[in-house]
């Protein structure tokens, strides 16, 4: 999936410009859309990337655009920058992050994918991917005209049945906790093995040594989530962005093809 990874080398620095933030414990300025982040180089590599956190911009270290910065930039635009071409540069930030959501819609689809356990919905998966796939090469203009809630909603289906199936292997009745407010909550080694936390706010909550083998994480907002000795083995849905935003340790087990962050103890 590496095309559905950030490549900053081939990128614009869109996600630098194109998108705004507040002033917070994320980030230490305001910036709007549309204006290049005070950091960004003219070669559109940042500046401080080695010491974003230290810095006060631990946003930018939680973030991925699951590679549509350079699709849009390499791919719709061609490999022309917005410096270059500056009348470019209002549509190209605007569709930034259509593109992203689309490569994020991929990158759920080529996981499931991934699943033998899915085995059933894998033809209509390979169909739907095809398709979000086929999105992604459209013009600026008529990706701006996209609808991607409905692109959303119809890979929804597919993502819930193979979640489904995938969890169906951790026998007994299994909890759904999608969209509940977890935060802060006390889950120091719960047994969430096959349970749905879709959608799941648990920010800063204590998962330490929880198990949490099997259980479908897609969307689930754990930042400052502390999984120090959990158990993320053979979870689903899980990115790199999540595990960046939350705390873990050396006894943290993540599934395959995730990394740990370097800010962990």
């Amino acid at each position: 999936m590496n095309q559905l990874q950030g490549d900053c080398s081939n990128c614009f620095g869109l996600c630098c410009v194109a998108l705004p933030f507040a002033a917070s414990a994320d980030f230490a300025v305001n910036k709007p859309a549309g204006r290049p982040c005070g950091n960004l180089r003219t070669d559109f590599a940042c500046g401080i990337h080695d010491r974003l956190r230290s810095s006060g911009f631990q946003g930018c270290t939680v973030y991925d655009c699951f590679g549509a910065g350079q699709q849009v930039s390499q791919t719709t635009f061609g490999g022309t920058s917005w410096r270059q071409a500056p009348d470019t540069a209002e549509q190209m930030f605007a569709v930034f992050p259509v593109v992203r959501q689309l490569h994020e819609l991929l990158w759920y689809l080529t996981e499931a994918l991934n699943l033998s356990a899915a085995r059933e919905v894998h033809p209509e998966l390979r169909r739907q991917r095809a398709s979000v796939e086929e999105l992604t090469r459209l013009a600026p203009e008529a990706l701006l005209k996209l609808d991607v809630a409905a692109h959303r909603q119809d890979v929804n289906v597919l993502l819930l049945r193979t979640s489904e199936l995938v969890r169906a292997a951790v026998r007994g009745k299994k909890k759904d906790r999608r969209g509940a407010d977890l935060m802060g909550a006390r889950l120091r080694g719960a047994d969430l093995r096959g349970v749905s936390l879709r959608g799941t706010y648990l920010i800063a909550a204590d998962l330490t040594g929880a198990d949490l083998r099997l259980a479908d994480l897609i969307g689930a907002d754990l930042r400052d989530a502390d999984l120090a000795g959990a158990d993320l083995t053979g979870c689903i849905f899980l990115t790199q962005p999540q595990v960046n935003a939350a705390r873990g340790d050396a006894a943290t087990r993540l599934p395959d093809g995730l990394t740990r962050p370097a800010h962990w103890s």
